[in-house]
């Protein structure tokens, strides 16, 4: 049994193997626990591994390159058309199959470590600023109702947070005040949060080279570069 070419279908703890030979006949149709995938590819003869790019597939990649296998990621937006019957994860190998046979396919790099880690810093701190919006869009919301309206400027309501909690020019009830103190609290605890990725994010710039090229470009500052490189690492 000579194997080219296998769709792996990922998956918390069961994934879906479907391989195919020179000829494009189906040789290998498996399910595998996910303790057992590695040492089940680490016995196949080096072949052609594509995969849905999505979470771990880039774990998973540097998996299998060790293991000495050439390894494709493909947006699922690209496998849905190959799916030949009913979606499930038996049908979604064989398609990622089909799909890395291609030879139009479109594949998607596969991020190194280092760019994992890059991205990891930035997903955190935009969940954090998407954080301290929705914080501060429910505080001009709930004070609007008293009659209190705040301009969307965060600068604003950091302005008008601190008057209401040292108790100047406001007619709000205790309980509102109280509740106001504890939102500036937290507020502020964001704005801490968040300063601390931004400055990690620097000193990711001033350490990688790529991102200090890139740099180089008017307009493009710390949190872009990184961004890039990234999404793109040495494509950038």
């Amino acid at each position: 049994m000579e194997i080219v070419r296998i769709g792996l279908d990922l998956a918390k703890n069961v994934f879906e193997v479907h391989g195919v030979d020179a000829q494009d006949q189906a040789v290998l149709k498996k399910t595998l626990r996910r303790v057992a995938v590695a040492q089940f590819f680490a016995v196949l003869p080096p072949c052609l591994v594509g995969m849905e790019a999505c979470s771990g597939s880039h774990y998973w990649a540097k998996v299998f390159a060790d293991l000495g296998h050439e390894v494709r990621l493909v947006s699922p937006q690209f496998v849905t058309p190959y799916v030949k019957s009913n979606k499930n994860d038996r049908n979604d190998a064989e398609a990622i199959c089909e799909a890395i046979g291609r030879p139009s396919m479109r594949f998607v790099p596969v991020k190194s470590a280092e760019q994992l880690e890059i991205q990891a810093v930035h997903r955190i701190r935009q969940r954090l600023v998407s954080d301290r919006t929705r914080l501060v869009n429910q505080i001009r919301g709930l004070l609007s109702e008293h009659g209190l309206v705040v301009a969307r400027d965060i600068s604003r309501i950091r302005h008008a947070l601190s008057q209401i909690a040292n108790g100047i020019d406001h007619m709000l009830g205790a309980m509102l005040v109280e509740l106001v103190c504890d939102v500036r609290e937290e507020l502020n605890e964001l704005d801490q949060r968040i300063a601390a990725y931004k400055k990690r994010i620097r000193d990711l710039f001033r350490s990688n080279e790529m991102c200090q090229r890139i740099g180089k470009v008017e307009g493009i500052g710390p949190i872009t570069a990184t961004a890039l490189v990234a999404a793109v690492g040495d494509r950038a």
